[in-house]
């Protein structure tokens, strides 16, 4: 299978990827964008650096100015990238994927990610087929630039913390250890597995795994906190459990999000169609437009700088921000939720309740032979539906929905489906999943 994939490079190190290769990787992208000047940043991994060296050298090798602002979190590349006005970024990283992986995300000027249909398809072709531009005559300047003290500066700006707050942060030995950095004297914090190392010794760095909050939650339960945030791998993604321990669902950390940018200034916000619709009903409680999103953070990115939008929040935990060049800060996304829990008197769980008015299956996959058919059935089961092709197929009822999507990669039908009551939740879930199966 192709490490070039459809919003990344990404691979097994030493079996898929090597610096021969990222190399290569750095000619290839100076030949498809004919950059000026390219940031790079690189994740805790023990082989980013030889990785990030080779890249370098391949894009010095083309004449391209390199910027190495070195250890960042993926978040800080993407400022750097608009910031520094950079012509491209590149950050390396394999975000939650075991050690042994790592890889390549890929932007254009201003942060624009490139995704398999907007460039990394061209790229692979021309790394495989060594089709690069001859070497410069003259090659390019390296030069270092830590961004973490303006990056900090600038999310800081956005805090409002009004009472003492005590918080847990996981860092899962990962990036999340550079991101926090943001928080400083806000609020007191405890720390969990706040040493980089890339082979991820206590757990995963994955917030959509909920073994991953294992730790967070036996910590926040045994101390007294106002909440406990756990970070992805390069810190792109955050997932918080409240005072209590329990996990907060992606979607009502973006209703809540939401709600507190709304407060100062109305406009558009995005949120992912597998979203409880009581995102969608909170955002226009508030003043704001809501708008629904595909899924994937490049079409998300894309609708923002089209909208304007204020802001977009997705179910896994990515929370993208205008004022990060519409990519995402997960820093920002926690401040965002200290201001809310600091300003309202009232606890986390308080403020997640009457956002919590729907029942959702979570996303269930399920194995198919033939995924046309799952569609063709589906429309015909539930023809007096309202229906649309964002993303897959979403079937939409007065009281309840559902959407069916295909995996990019595999034979896998994914169902998010919400009802208004636990037991109709179970009724309809088995009832599609029926369905689906039965193809």
């Amino acid at each position: 299978m192709s490490i070039f994939k459809a919003y990344d490079i990404r691979g097994i190190v030493g079996e898929q990827l090597d610096e021969a290769l990222a190399h290569d990787i750095g000619r290839g992208f100076a030949t498809l964008l004919k950059p000026k000047t390219v940031v790079i940043a690189r994740d805790m991994r023990p082989h980013s650096p030889g990785l990030a060296k080779a890249l370098c050298e391949g894009l010095l090798k083309q004449g391209v100015d390199v910027i190495d602002v070195g250890l960042a979190s993926t978040p800080m590349c993407y400022y750097a990238n608009g910031s520094l006005q950079a012509d491209a970024s590149i950050m390396i990283t394999a975000s939650h994927n075991p050690g042994e992986y790592n890889g390549f995300k890929l932007c254009r000027a201003n942060a624009v990610p490139i995704s398999g249909a907007t460039g990394i398809q061209e790229l692979e072709q021309i790394v495989m087929d060594k089709a690069f531009d001859d070497p410069a005559a003259e090659a390019g300047s390296l030069s270092e630039h830590d961004i973490r003290p303006a990056y900090c500066e600038h999310i800081r700006s956005f805090a409002d913390i009004q009472r003492p707050l005590n918080i847990c942060i996981d860092y899962a030995n990962a990036m999340g250890i550079a991101e926090a950095e943001v928080f400083g004297d806000l609020f007191s914090y405890d720390e969990l597995f706040a040493d980089y190392d890339g082979s991820f010794p206590n757990h995963e760095a994955n917030p959509l795994d909920e073994e991953t909050f294992e730790a967070l939650q036996e910590k926040v339960r045994a101390g007294s906190y106002d909440f406990g945030i756990a970070f992805d791998g390069d810190a792109d993604r955050v997932g918080f459990v409240d005072e209590h321990g329990d996990i907060v669902s992606m979607d009502i950390i973006t209703a809540l999000i939401a709600d507190s940018l709304l407060e100062s200034q109305k406009g558009v916000v995005f949120y992912d169609l597998r979203s409880s619709k009581a995102v969608k009903e909170l955002i226009e409680e508030k003043g704001g437009e809501a708008r629904m999103s595909r899924v994937g953070h490049a079409f998300i990115k894309a609708q923002m700088r089209e909208a304007q939008a204020l802001f977009a929040g997705e179910l896994s935990g990515h929370y993208y921000f205008q004022e990060n060049y519409f990519t995402e800060s997960s820093a920002l996304a926690a401040l965002f939720i200290a201001n809310k829990v600091s300003a309202s008197g009232k606890t986390l769980s308080e403020l997640v309740k009457p956002i919590r008015k729907y029942f959702a299956s979570g996303e269930i996959n399920s194995r198919v032979q033939d995924p046309s058919a799952v569609f063709a059935k589906v429309k015909d089961a539930y023809a007096d539906a309202n229906m649309f092709e964002l993303d897959g197929l979403s079937v939409e009822y007065g009281d309840w929905w559902f959407n069916v999507r295909m995996s990019n990669t595999e034979p896998l039908c994914r169902l998010n489906l919400e009802c208004p009551t636990p037991e109709m939740m179970a009724e309809k879930r088995d009832e599609v999943l029926s369905l689906i199966r039965s193809c």
